[in-house]
């Protein structure tokens, strides 16, 4: 009964972090962005735990970010005509949540399950609060472009947006490898049980997390021009995925797994040695 309560007073926390940053975006497009993205989320955690799968888990949240985007990029048109910098920094996060969430839910009917699941999706209060901890991660992941987005004259075009379109597509490249480099890896028989080491896992121990952080650093520095006043608050997007992606799920779970299945072997000691979790 405890945890139950605790999971829901969780939720309640990751819907109001989220909704507060977009209430102080005074832009209320964000704010119908962010419950539209929560919404969401509540509507499709009902099947999924009807049916105890987790299986379109990733897409709907790759669905999320292509719906409150769109809904953003049309609204603004509609109001305030073709910006083309709208269109850019809009498609690149369209163009990345579609490709992640396909690249995902493949590898998840692939593999029958995701075993991080396992015991979540038994819990309707746990899984409630997994599937509403994913509408603060679109929430606040595309808060900046969001605002930037709606601001009265849209996302300006600048040598700061073409410096953050830079980093954008440096990260989403790397992401994009990293990810068929594993895939390639695992899909090959000699190397079950093993550890991939190679590409650019030789360099990071998690490329896929290092292009993902660096993709969204990418598209704060496109939408940084646009912002004003509490707007700024939204820049906190890239240190979010940071956050995210190391301390409370990724890597904190992956190097876990690691140690516990390839600790003692001396290869593995190595590894973690020589490379970097990230790129430092």
């Amino acid at each position: 009964m405890l945890k139950n309560f605790i999971h829901l007073v969780l939720s309640f926390i990751a819907f109001s972090l989220a909704y507060s940053i977009a209430f102080l975006t005074e832009i209320d497009l964000v704010k119908n962005a962010v419950l539209y993205a929560f919404i969401i989320q509540w509507i499709l955690f009902v099947p999924a735990y009807l049916f105890k799968t987790e299986k379109f888990y990733d897409l709907s949240g790759s669905f999320t970010y292509v719906f409150v985007v769109s809904y953003i990029l049309y609204s603004q048109f509609t109001e305030s005509g073709l910006n083309i910098g709208n269109i850019i920094i809009g498609s690149c996060i369209i163009i990345w949540a579609v490709r992640l969430g396909t690249f995902l839910f493949f590898r998840i009917k692939k593999a029958g399950k995701d075993k991080r699941f396992d015991e979540i999706k038994t819990s309707a209060s746990r899984f409630f609060m997994t599937w509403t901890l994913q509408g603060m991660w679109v929430s606040i992941c595309s808060a900046c472009a969001l605002a930037a987005i709606s601001s009265a004259k849209g996302v300006e075009i600048n040598m700061l947006f073409y410096i953050g379109l830079v980093c954008f597509l440096i990260g989403f490249i790397i992401e994009i490898i990293a990810d068929n480099q594993k895939t390639k890896f695992r899909e090959d028989p000699k190397n079950k049980d093993n550890f991939i080491s190679s590409g650019l896992w030789a360099y990071s121990r998690h490329p896929n997390y290092l292009g993902e952080i660096v993709l969204w650093l990418g598209v704060s520095i496109m939408a940084v021009s646009s912002l004003s006043g509490a707007q700024y608050i939204t820049l906190i997007s890239p240190v979010f995925t940071y956050v995210l992606l190391v301390y409370i799920s990724g890597v904190r779970i992956l190097e876990a797994n690691g140690k516990e299945k390839w600790g003692n072997l001396e290869t593995y000691q190595e590894y973690l040695k020589k490379t970097p979790a990230l790129i430092f």
